[in-house]
């Protein structure tokens, strides 16, 4: 990928999870009824520092999980005959609560309907919200998120990196070109 331009550097990011928090906290009046799912594998940390600041601001402690989304996907094949490894953990009860699912760029909405469809296999949620990083339009789905750090109209051709501390040694945002082959 060629990088065309630096959407957000590590502070624009945290600026941005400080923002959503809030407004997570706002919408959300039982705050411990909360919980956070990070979507592999990006939405996992961003799930993590959504949920810090969320205590930091109500005072109360939240179950963070991660949900694995690839034996849900319309895009791989169901006649495979390999074993479906799953990255899902969820060490809490989903029934009831009100579930953030947390990913870093919203796209055509297949990645989100594939994690609803996992949640429904696990538990019986009040109620699903979403929080992305970034928006980046193109949807196919009718999904849309809750909690929005920052919309980037993209083309089709333009692709969104999100990098985290965690997996790439850096946070940031960029708006990539892909590479002539």
């Amino acid at each position: 990928m060629i990088v065309k331009a630096k959407l957000m550097d590590e502070g624009a990011v945290r600026r941005t999870w400080v923002r959503m928090a809030h407004e997570i906290v706002e919408k959300n009046d039982t705050a411990d009824e909360l919980c956070f799912l990070g979507i592999h594998r990006r939405g996992v940390p961003l799930a993590r520092a959504l949920a810090e600041n969320v205590a930091k601001f109500s005072g109360i402690s939240t179950h963070v999980g991660t949900v694995d989304v690839t034996p849900h996907r319309d895009d791989r094949d169901r006649d495979s005959k390999e074993p479906t490894v799953t990255k899902t953990k969820i060490d809490f009860s989903l029934d009831g609560k009100t579930v953030i699912l947390v990913d870093d760029v919203i796209y055509t909405g297949r990645t989100i309907r594939a994690a609803m469809e996992a949640l429904m296999t696990l538990g019986r949620p009040a109620k699903i919200q979403l929080a992305v990083l970034v928006d980046r339009g193109h949807r196919e789905l009718p999904i849309r998120g809750d909690y929005v750090g920052k919309n980037v109209p993209t083309s089709r051709k333009e692709r969104i990196s999100v990098r985290v501390t965690e997996f790439d040694g850096e946070t940031g945002v960029y708006v990539c070109e892909p590479e002539e082959n």
